[in-house]
C-alpha cells in the first residue's frame, strides 16, 4: 500500500502560510530566536474562542484547518499530533499564578489548556470530529511517531484522510533555560549566515505544520511518503551510515538513487559534525539542502522539512535559499530527509514524486 501526502499547511518563521510563492521572499533575522509569522486567526477561529487560546493552539488550529481546506476535506478520519513541550505558554502562566496567588483562587483555564494534547483536542472540538485522536510526546521524534501512527492506521484500513501535525512554541522562559544549557547561541546572528558562524549553539524556532495523509492515489496529491524511520543514540558515524544504507535498501534504493538530501544542519559546531562526516561518505555526490536557518531549531522542526520536501517534488523547484551549493538543479524525484536532535533522536523520511 502506498501512502500519499494529499495536502499540507505550515506556519513558521518564514512566509509559508497561505502564500503561493515558494520561499522566494525570505525573511532575515538578526537574533537568537526565530518567531513564527502568524496569519489573521479570525479567518479560522471564532474571536470569542481566540482570546482564550495560547500561541501554540492558535498556530495548530489554523494550520490544521488550512491543511484540510487545501486537501478539499471537511472532516478528517483521525487527528494525530506530535509535540515535545506541549503548551508552554499556558504551563508558565499557571505556574506563575501559583506563586503570585499563594496557591489560592487559581483560574483553571491555563491549567486545562497546558496539557500536551490540547491542540489535537481543540481541532477535534472545532470540527466536531469524534474519530481517533492522539498526541505523541516523544521528545525529538514526536512528529515522526505521529507519522508512524497515521501510517499504521492507513495500512490497517482503520481510517482515511488522516490529519497529522507537529506543533511547538518557544516562550521566554524556555528560551532562557535552553540558552543556559548551551542549546542556543548567546549572541545574535543572522539566520542567513547561520552555517558560517562556527560557534556553539543554534537559533531557536517554533511553528506548526500539518499534513493530510491518504492511501488514495490522485494527481492532486503533493507527494508519496515512502517510509519513515527513527533510531536512538547511534554508536558512531559508521553506525548512522549503516542505518541510512539499510533504510534505503529496504526500498530497493541506493544512496545514488536519491536526488536531494535535506539535512537538519543548524549552525551548532557539535551538532553539524555528523552531517559534515556524512557529506563525505554516504551523501557524497548527492545534492544537499538545509532548512533550519529558515525555521530555527525545535523538537518537531522535521515537520517543516517534510512540508519543504513535499512541495519541492510537487512543484519541481528547489528554492536557492536552502541549497548548500549550486543552483538550477533538475526537478528531484526522490528526496531524503535526515535529521537528528541533540545527537540522540535521529530520523529518516523518504519522499517521492507521484
Amino acid at each position: 500500500m502506498k501512502i500519499y501526502i494529499r495536502s499540507s499547511a505550515c506556519i513558521s518563521a518564514q512566509k509559508t502560510f497561505g502564500h503561493e510563492d515558494f520561499l522566494t521572499d525570505v525573511v532575515e533575522y538578526n537574533s537568537t530566536r526565530l518567531q513564527a509569522i502568524e496569519p489573521d486567526y479570525k479567518e479560522y477561529i471564532d474571536p470569542k474562542l481566540l482570546r482564550r487560546m495560547s500561541h501554540v493552539i492558535k498556530m495548530g488550529v489554523a494550520a490544521a484547518k488550512e491543511c484540510l481546506k487545501n486537501g478539499d476535506t471537511e472532516m478528517p478520519g483521525a487527528i494525530i499530533t506530535g509535540t515535545a513541550f506541549g503548551c508552554l505558554e499556558d504551563t508558565v502562566t499557571f505556574l506563575t499564578r501559583i506563586i503570585e496567588q499563594d496557591e489560592e483562587l487559581l483560574p483553571p483555564t491555563a491549567f486545562i489548556q497546558s496539557t500536551h494534547n490540547t491542540v489535537a483536542a481543540q481541532i477535534a472540538l472545532m470540527l466536531k470530529c469524534h474519530a481517533y485522536n492522539n498526541t505523541f510526546v516523544h521528545k525529538g521524534v514526536s512528529f515522526e511517531s505521529a507519522l508512524f501512527d497515521a501510517i499504521m492506521l492507513l495500512k490497517e484500513q482503520e481510517a482515511d484522510n488522516i490529519l497529522v501535525g507537529g506543533t511547538e512554541e518557544m516562550v521566554d522562559a524556555s528560551h532562557t533555560i535552553l540558552t543556559r544549557l548551551g542549546l542556543y547561541k548567546r549572541h545574535p546572528v543572522s539566520n542567513l549566515s547561520l552555517y558560517s558562524s562556527e560557534s556553539k549553539g543554534t537559533v531557536s524556532g517554533e511553528g506548526a505544520a500539518f499534513f493530510l495523509l491518504t492511501d488514495k492515489p490522485s494527481p492532486d496529491n503533493l507527494a508519496e511518503l515512502i517510509a519513515v524511520n527513527t533510531f536512538y543514540k547511534p554508536k558512531d558515524t559508521q553506525d548512522i551510515e549503516k542505518r541510512i544504507t539499510a533504510f534505503l535498501a529496504v526500498h530497493l534504493l541506493k544512496p545514488s538513487d536519491i536526488d536531494l538530501v535535506i539535512t537538519g544542519k543548524n549552525g551548532d559546531t557539535r551538532n553539524d559534525e555528523i552531517y559534515k562526516a556524512l557529506s563525505n561518505s554516504v551523501f557524497k555526490n548527492i545534492a544537499a539542502a538545509n532548512y533550519k536557518h529558515l525555521c530555527g531549531e525545535y523538537t518537531v522542526a522535521s515537520s517543516f522539512a517534510l512540508w519543504l520536501a513535499s512541495n519541492i517534488v510537487k512543484k519541481g523547484i528547489i528554492p536557492d535559499v536552502i541549497l548548500e551549493n549550486g543552483s538550477n538543479l533538475p526537478a528531484p524525484k526522490k528526496v531524503l530527509i535526515y535529521n537528528h536532535y541533540q545527537n540522540k533522536y535521529h530520523s529518516l523520511m523518504l519522499v517521492s514524486a507521484i
